[in-house]
C-alpha cells in the first residue's frame, strides 16, 4: 500500500458531501433510466474516475463516491457490486467480478473511544490485470492483488496476494501456482475443447 494513498476523515467537513450527492444521482439514473449496456457506460465514465475500454458493469451497483475507482479495460462484475471507495480503487485490465463481491477501501478504528466519534480512514486497493473475483468475496482496506490471479468463492482478502496463482479461503490464503493445466482444463478433469485452445490461446495470452 502506497502511505500517501491512506486518508483520514476526522472532522464532519471531511467528507466530501457534494460528491455523495453526484453519485447518488448518478447511481439513480444508472438503476433506474439506462435500458441499455450503452448508456450504463456513459454513465459510469461520468461517476468513476477513469473508465477504460468496454466496461459492463450489471445492476445493482453500489459505491461511496465513485470519483476513485479507476477501472481498466473490458472489466465486467455480476449482480451487487458494491466498491466503498473513501480511498482509491484501482481495478486493472480484463477483471472478472462475480455476485455480492465488497471491495472496501474504508475502516474504522479499532479503539472504541475513536470509533463513537464518526472516525474513519481510507487505505487503497489495488487489484491487477486479468483478475478473476469469485462470488461472496470481501476485499479489505489496504489490499494489493497481482496480476493473473483467482480469487476463489467467499473469500476474505486481508492481505496482499502475489501473482500468478489460486487463492481462497478466509483469511485468503494462496492455494496454488497457476500453470499449464489451467490451459488444458476448463473445470476439474473437464477438458477444453482442442479446437478452443488453438483458436483462442495465441490471442489472450
Amino acid at each position: 500500500m502506497n502511505k500517501d494513498d491512506f486518508v483520514i476523515f476526522a472532522e464532519p467537513g471531511d467528507f466530501p458531501v457534494d460528491k455523495v450527492k453526484r453519485k447518488n444521482a448518478l447511481l439513480k439514473k444508472f438503476h433506474c433510466e439506462c435500458e441499455t449496456i450503452e448508456e450504463r457506460q456513459a454513465v459510469l465514465k461520468e461517476l468513476f474516475g477513469a473508465v477504460g475500454r468496454n466496461p459492463r458493469v450489471t445492476p445493482l451497483f453500489y459505491c461511496d463516491l465513485g470519483f476513485n475507482i479507476f477501472i481498466g479495460d473490458d472489466f465486467y462484475s455480476n449482480y451487487n457490486l458494491t466498491i466503498l471507495d473513501c480511498a482509491k480503487v484501482t481495478i486493472g485490465n480484463n477483471c472478472y467480478i462475480a455476485d455480492n463481491v465488497g471491495i472496501y477501501a474504508v475502516g474504522h478504528p479499532t479503539d472504541r473511544l475513536l470509533r463513537r466519534v464518526d472516525i474513519e480512514y481510507g487505505a487503497p486497493v489495488v487489484i491487477g490485470d486479468d483478475v478473476w473475483i469469485g462470488g461472496h468475496t470481501v476485499i479489505n482496506p489496504g489490499v494489493t492483488i497481482g496480476d493473473n490471479v483467482v480469487i476463489g468463492s467467499g473469500s476474505v482478502v486481508t492481505h496482499d496476494i502475489e501473482s500468478g496463482v489460486v487463492a481462497a479461503g478466509n483469511p485468503c490464503r494462496v492455494i496454488r501456482k497457476i500453470d499449464e493445466r489451467d490451459r488444458k482444463y476448463i473445470f476439474k478433469d473437464i477438458e477444453y475443447p482442442p479446437e478452443l485452445i488453438e483458436k483462442h490461446y495465441g490471442k489472450n495470452k
